[in-house]
């Protein structure tokens, strides 16, 4: 609605507000000045009411005309230069040498040392004048009391026979059995005695002097009478 029409729909009610005061008015003067009923009637038939139309609304404006949008011209691309071709020379190939493998070791063989010179033959023994003789009879350093309990036990006799190395200085050096008696224990017996109690006279060598000798000899182990 447009601000002429408000005001003159303005202006319309308040002549209505008047005319209804100006009522209010008479009315209160009547009741006052005791006027009579009927010019209160009077009053109330002459006083017409109406209705106060309203205007009718104002056509509707027009809508302003849509704005014209300027559309952007597209924006230029500029054109890729042309495309030069050069003659790019190829990557240098790299080539990597062969190492070739090493050679297997030469095996050089070096003559073995000479042999050491054989040692100068040993001398000749010297020649034996006289052999070791025993200082008494070999069965002499035995008694019965000497038998084993254990080959008394078992019952075995018998004879053996052996070989003794005797020192340059008559004590028996060694002994060792070369027939047995068939029993080990007789033959353990026997070696143990020779070289704890026989006693022989060396051997003399051509020189004069005493030295080593072996001697042969034997034993027989008879059971001692119960």
């Amino acid at each position: 609605m447009s601000y002429a029409n408000r005001r003159q729909m303005s202006s319309n009610r308040t002549v209505a507000i008047v005319i209804v005061a100006l009522i209010h008015v008479v009315i209160g003067y009547a009741l006052v000045s005791g006027l009579a009923y009927n010019v209160f009637k009077k009053a109330a038939t002459d006083l017409k009411t109406f209705d106060v139309q309203d205007e009718p609304p104002p056509p509707p404006e027009e809508p302003p005309p849509p704005q014209k949008t300027e559309t952007p011209p597209p924006p230029q691309v500029a054109a890729p230069p042309p495309l030069v071709r050069t003659n790019t020379p190829p990557p240098p190939v790299s080539v990597t040498p062969t190492i070739p493998p090493p050679a297997p070791p030469v095996l050089i063989e070096r003559p073995a040392p000479p042999a050491p010179p054989a040692p100068p033959p040993a001398p000749p023994p010297p020649v034996k004048q006289q052999a070791a003789r025993a200082k008494a009879n070999l069965a002499s350093y035995i008694s019965d009391s000497d038998y084993p309990d254990d080959a008394v036990r078992a019952e075995e006799q018998g004879t053996t026979r052996f070989t003794l190395q005797i020192g340059s200085n008559g004590r028996v050096t060694g002994c060792s059995v070369t027939g047995t008696s068939g029993s080990r224990s007789l033959d353990n017996t026997t070696c143990r005695i020779m070289q704890s109690r026989a006693r022989f006279t060396p051997a003399v060598d051509s020189n004069g002097q005493p030295t080593g000798d072996s001697y042969s000899g034997s034993i027989r182990w008879v059971l001692p009478a119960q």
